[in-house]
């Protein structure tokens, strides 16, 4: 029963993972993010790391996706209000594409399948427990906890400032901009003109 849970929750992870990158519309990405979160959190599980799970789906499958949600709606979430694609695009992420997926099958081949034959490492009690993890969280890794936070926060008000740039609005045709002078049309007085007053009888 692990094996075929863990299986589905690997599924879950990569198709989320991949839907993330490859769906055009922004509010699809937060919902296969979303999925990708729980899967994770589904994984810790099988790992016996129940707080870890726990915080995943509280969190960041709760709170962080809340405000990615809210992100999305106010700078739009459909196809049309895509980014502008970046100099040079089409050419480097293929490239970036590559060397990172030829850097992660070196890292699994050259570590992660020599431990299939094994029982794992060997976890002393109180692992994974709220001590543990606020230990690790707040004073062995504290600056990386931090900067993690603060990048989240930096992507969401960069999004919002971007997002009001762009959002100039358009001009109506034939309107110019305040003080430049309009065309006369049929309609408008002749320039030096005067309007002879016709006397009612």
């Amino acid at each position: 029963m692990e094996a075929v849970l863990f299986f589905l929750a690997a599924l879950g992870a990569l198709g989320g993972a991949i839907g993330v990158v490859a769906m055009r519309n922004p509010f699809y990405s937060v919902l296969a993010l979303i999925v990708h979160l729980f899967s994770l959190a589904v994984l810790f599980l099988l790992l016996s790391s129940a707080f870890v799970a726990a915080a995943q789906v509280v969190v960041y499958a709760g709170a962080v996706m809340v405000l990615y949600v809210f992100v999305v709606a106010y700078i739009g979430g459909g196809e049309e209000s895509a980014w502008e694609p970046i100099p040079g695009q089409q050419f480097l992420a293929p490239l970036i594409g590559i060397a990172l997926f030829v850097e992660l099958s070196i890292a699994v081949l050259s570590s992660s399948l020599l431990a299939l034959g094994t029982d794992g490492p060997k976890v002393g009690p109180g692992f994974g427990d709220p001590a543990g993890i606020g230990y690790l969280l707040l004073e062995r890794f504290l600056l990386p906890f931090e900067a993690s936070s603060i990048l989240l926060l930096l992507a969401a008000v960069g999004a919002i400032v971007l997002a009001g740039r762009r959002a100039v609005p358009e001009r109506a045709p034939g309107a110019g901009s305040p003080g430049t002078p309009r065309e006369s049309g049929p309609g408008d007085p002749v320039p030096g003109a005067h309007s002879a007053e016709v006397p009612i009888r």
